[in-house]
C-alpha cells in the first residue's frame, strides 16, 4: 500500500477515535402546542378532545414530536426499552396550573423531573390517569381532593402502570 493511500484511511481512523459517546449531544427540543385535530401517537383518538393531562416526546430517530391524549399512554409508550433510548425531550401538563377538562400548554414540563400521582379518581382519555405536577406540595393537595399515591419518574416501570391501567 502506497502512502497516498495509506493517508486517507489514517486520517479516518483518527477522526473514529475522536468519537465517542460523550461527545454526543442530545437534541433538546422545547415543548409544542396540542393544536385541534392532533391525534394520539398510540390510539389515534384526537387529543384535545378528551380531558385530563397530555404528554409528548421527541423521537430523534424520526425528528418527530410524538403526542399522546394522556400521561399514562405515553409513560407505557416511553418506558418500552426500544423507545427510552430513541428520545430525547419529554413534556407533560403541570395540572398544578392546568383545568382538568382542557389543559393549558402554556404549563408543559419536563416530564423527568414531574411528580406524579398514579390511582386517583380522576379519569383521562383511556381510563386511568397519571397526574403530572412541578411540585410535591401540589400532588399532596391533590391527592387530598382526589386520592392517589405520589410516585417519582425513576419510579416509574410497564408492570406499575400497566397494572393500574386495568383495575
Amino acid at each position: 500500500m502506497t502512502l497516498d493511500k495509506f493517508a486517507p484511511m489514517m486520517l479516518l481512523s483518527l477522526m473514529l477515535l475522536g468519537c465517542n459517546s460523550e461527545d454526543i449531544k442530545q437534541v433538546v427540543v422545547d415543548p409544542q402546542t396540542f393544536e385541534s385535530g392532533v391525534e394520539c401517537h398510540v390510539c389515534g383518538m384526537v387529543i384535545t378532545r378528551f380531558p385530563g393531562p397530555k404528554a409528548q416526546a421527541f423521537e430523534t430517530r424520526t425528528e418527530q414530536m410524538r403526542k399522546f391524549c394522556s400521561t399514562m399512554e405515553m409513560m407505557i409508550w416511553y418506558l418500552q426499552p426500544e423507545n427510552q433510548s430513541n428520545v430525547s425531550s419529554i413534556y407533560v401538563h403541570d395540572m398544578a396550573f392546568s383545568p382538568w377538562n382542557k389543559p393549558d400548554d402554556g404549563y408543559l414540563i419536563d416530564a423527568t423531573k414531574a411528580i406524579y400521582v398514579l390511582g386517583s379518581d380522576m379519569p383521562a382519555s383511556m381510563g386511568a390517569s397519571l397526574v403530572s405536577f412541578s411540585s410535591e406540595s401540589s400532588a399532596k393537595f391533590f391527592i387530598k381532593q382526589h386520592g392517589g399515591k405520589i410516585v417519582l419518574f425513576s419510579d416509574l416501570s410497564l408492570e406499575r402502570l400497566i397494572t393500574r391501567a386495568n383495575q
